[in-house]
């Protein structure tokens, strides 16, 4: 055999002489049960040669019991004892059983002495190429059972590796250091002997054996899973889901393991036991794991409530769950996502700048829309939301809000609003319902381009003596309201009348000039913040002023009787109803007043010690998404060179 072909292998038993030292390698189970054979039968041809050694010596004795009688017989006889005869029987005894014991012995000098046993075989009576022959069979039928997970098992034949034996010499050795001659006592005792066998076995071949074992195809092969975390269950969060064991071997493993036991001629070995599975490499009692489970559900098993009036927003693990992700047994938040979250929350809860539907005190409806309303806080509420979270408790809160309204429920201007008609140059106030004051009044002047926008605004704040200086005039007023800007409420004290259509071609920059009493009412019971609705409605434009004085009257005005609210049923507007906004000036190019008379455009005589002086200032709607922006409604009172034109 071509040594790039085959493997060589020795095994070697130590086991102890009785006199001569044989290189032995280990004793292989194959042969137990012939050496328990070679034991019995040894132990029975003992039996067998130590009854024949006592019938012969039986036989002696007998015959010199024979002799001894027959003697004393001659004696008794008197007859003469023969040495000669008693010589010549000694003698064919003597012959007889040399040239026995010389027969056996010419025997074993080609064979092995009685009880003579080579590597656990019976080898006496046997030559070295029977012994050759018997044990080269015994390789040829080898079989390896592998014993497999999952109760299954698979052989490996040795005629499969092409399995056979390489003698050195060692058999020939043996029966040369044996003595024929001492037979006899080699039938009482018999001796062992381990010879450096050499196994032979073709590498690829025993290769190939493994590789197409059916436990090595992937078709029928589990490979094994580490224990890892559960995706999120809706009510209980994450789990540790165990590993998975799996049945798949290691090749490299198997070939050294079955090589080995080949080379002991093992008749089994159990591949599990000897570590040949692939294994997991994280199991479920791994502590990182089992940490990293905790914090998450830390995360997805709380609740965070946010309250909109009677609205509720619930943000609980459904959501949460999947702004989470973990590496390195870290959690980590997506902070992209919770800023998503917080503008969608946004776009359904806030009202500024969305249109409403408003029932006018004049029966019809009308659609307006404007800075006023909810606006939420996005930058603000997205931190305070990471903090929330963060903290792992359960929370019911109110989003961060830039900008509030008056209601969450219904329409968000509530029932306490003013409400600016513009058409009929007459507005009402209405609080908790209850309408508590009307007036006529003037807007801005159409003619010159300073209409007054229509909109749904909030009032900025509130002022009294402040002065509305402009391009060319500065106007002391007494009560100052400004609402969109620098556009206002406040009185005019160089008007005597309001209303009509004086508007068209003699009215303000754009404010809403009100007589004195009217805009003292309204100036006791307006608030920062408090809706104003100003409108255009078809239909309802009157031709008629009224006579009222701009100026402090020395009789204390008649309140107006409160009327009943009207309904505030939404309904769609038509889009005719709905006049085109126009900007409003930031330079005045005239001073105050709608006619060249003395008494209308002249200031009060009497000027407020403490007046402020109010400058104009433009304004602009908030970019879509804006998180930062403050409705004017909310701002604080601003500086007196910060009040636009309202005159």
């Amino acid at each position: 055999m071509k040594n790039d072909n085959v493997r060589k292998v020795f095994y070697i038993k130590n086991m102890e002489k009785k006199e001569k030292k044989i290189p032995v390698s280990r004793s292989r189970s194959a042969f137990k049960e012939r050496e328990r054979e070679r034991k019995e039968k040894e132990r029975a041809e003992r039996e067998k040669a130590k009854a024949v050694m006592e019938e012969n010596l039986a036989d002696e004795n007998e015959t010199q019991e024979n002799e001894t009688q027959e003697n004393e017989t001659q004696e008794t006889e008197k007859k003469p004892f023969s040495w000669k005869l008693a010589a010549g029987i000694l003698a064919g005894v003597v012959i007889t059983g040399a040239a026995g014991y010389v027969g056996m012995s010419m025997k074993y000098q080609n064979t092995y002495l009685p009880g003579t046993c080579i590597n656990g075989m019976n080898a006496a009576g046997m030559s070295p190429k029977a012994v050759e022959e018997a044990m080269a069979k015994e390789a040829g039928d080898y079989s390896l059972r592998l014993v497999l997970r999952n109760d299954a098992s698979e052989n490996i034949e040795g005629s499969a590796i092409g399995l056979n034996t390489v003698f050195d010499g060692s058999l020939e050795n043996i029966l040369k250091q044996q003595n024929p001659y001492t037979w006899p006592i080699h039938m009482i005792k018999g001796e062992n002997y381990e010879i450096e066998t050499m196994l032979a076995y073709e590498d690829e071949a025993l290769d190939q054996a493994v590789d197409s074992l059916n436990a090595m195809d992937p078709a029928h092969v589990t490979a094994p899973e580490n224990a890892h975390l559960s995706d999120y269950i809706k009510g209980e969060g994450y789990s540790v889901i165990p590993e998975t064991e799996g049945d798949q071997l290691n090749p490299e493993k198997v070939k050294e393991e079955v090589k080995a036991a080949i080379n002991d001629l093992k008749e089994e070995i159990d591949l599990d036991e000897l570590g040949c599975y692939e294994e997991p490499a994280v199991r479920s009692d791994d502590e990182s794991l089992i940490a990293l489970a905790e914090s998450l559900n830390r995360y997805a098993n709380m609740t965070i409530t946010y309250t909109m009036g009677s609205k509720k927003e619930i943000l609980d693990g459904e959501k949460i769950h999947t702004w989470l992700s973990y590496a390195g047994g870290q959690v980590s938040i997506d902070e992209s996502k919770i800023s998503e979250y917080v503008k969608s929350l946004a776009s359904k809860y806030n009202t500024a700048y969305s249109k409403r539907t408003f029932k006018t005190s004049y029966g019809p409806q009308v659609e307006v829309s404007g800075f006023y309303g909810w606006r939420i806080d996005q930058q603000a509420e997205a931190a305070a939301l990471k903090e929330a979270l963060a903290e792992g408790k359960n929370v019911t809160k109110e989003p961060a809000y830039a900008q509030k309204a008056a209601s969450h429920d219904g329409n968000d201007y509530g029932n306490t609003y003013v409400e600016v008609n513009l058409t009929a140059q007459h507005l009402f106030m209405y609080k908790e319902g209850q309408k508590i004051l009307e007036s006529d009044f003037v807007s801005g002047n159409v003619s010159k381009g300073y209409t007054t926008p229509p909109g749904l605004f909030g009032l900025t704040y509130k002022q009294r003596d402040a002065t509305l200086k402009g391009q060319g005039y500065a106007s002391p007023v007494k009560f100052w309201m400004p609402f969109n800007g620098g556009i206002g409420f406040h009185d005019a004290s160089w008007r005597n009348t309001f209303g009509g259509t004086i508007y068209k071609k003699s009215g303000s920059h754009g404010c809403i000039n009100m007589p004195y009493a009217a805009a003292k009412t309204l100036f006791e019971n307006v608030y920062a913040g408090i809706p104003v609705i100003c409108y255009n409605l078809a239909g309802t434009e009157n031709s008629q002023a009224t006579k009222a004085s701009g100026k402090a009257e020395t009789a204390v005005p008649v309140q107006t009787t409160p009327a009943e609210q009207p309904t505030q049923t939404p309904a769609q507007t038509p889009a005719e109803t709905q006049p085109a906004q126009t900007p409003v000036p930031t330079v005045s190019p005239a001073g105050p007043g709608e006619t060249t008379k003395a008494q209308e455009t002249a200031a009060p005589t009497q000027a407020p010690s403490e007046s402020a002086v109010v400058q104009p200032v433009e304004t602009t709607a908030p970019a879509e998404n804006a998180t930062q922006e403050v409705g004017p409604a909310f701002a604080t009172k601003a500086p007196a060179d910060e009040i636009g034109p309202g005159v």
